[in-house]
């Protein structure tokens, strides 16, 4: 069984877009946001990129697309705690996809750090902060932020990264 993966990588636009440019086979999408750019690559080979983050792709519904908003709700966890948080997921991702403006969800094990990803792509901002708005969302953030035990399941706090796919000329 070939699992696949994503990998990413940070940069300027414009540098990445001509990495992104060279690999006109492969599944990239290329976002920004304020602070940086970022290139993801969904492969189950190696990556092209020289020094990627890189994940196991554990869990996923959709397909990306190179349109929309990304959000990526990092949550870094205990090695212990590892398998829970990936039983919880079946739960986690019932939240997502009964949305309107929800397109694709991907659950990320870290391969070299100690932070899982839930990488979801909306259709639009307004889709996303609907969402954000509801119970589902309410339920979502108790999913990932309450431990099973007395003991904690987090060994930092979790955060939140949106990027912004451009619309393609």
């Amino acid at each position: 069984m070939n699992y696949m993966y994503i990998y990413m990588t940070t940069g300027t636009y414009n540098f990445l877009n001509k990495i992104k440019e060279k690999h006109p086979g492969e599944s990239m999408f290329l976002m920004q946001n304020i602070e940086n750019a970022l290139l993801l690559h969904e492969s189950d080979q190696p990556s092209v990129f020289k020094t990627p983050r890189s994940f196991q792709v554990i869990d996923s519904v959709g397909a990306l697309e190179n349109k929309g908003i990304v959000v990526m709700n990092m949550i870094p966890v205990i090695e212990e705690e590892r398998s829970l948080l990936e039983y919880r997921f079946n739960h986690i991702k019932s939240l997502f996809e009964k949305h309107n403006g929800f397109s694709a969800i991907r659950f990320l094990r870290p391969l070299k750090s100690d932070a899982y990803v839930i990488l979801s792509l909306w259709q639009n901002e307004k889709s996303y902060v609907n969402w954000e708005n509801s119970a589902s969302y309410t339920t979502f953030k108790k999913e990932i932020s309450t431990p099973a035990k007395p003991a904690n399941l987090l060994i930092g706090s979790a955060y939140v990264t949106k990027y912004f796919i451009p619309e393609e000329e």
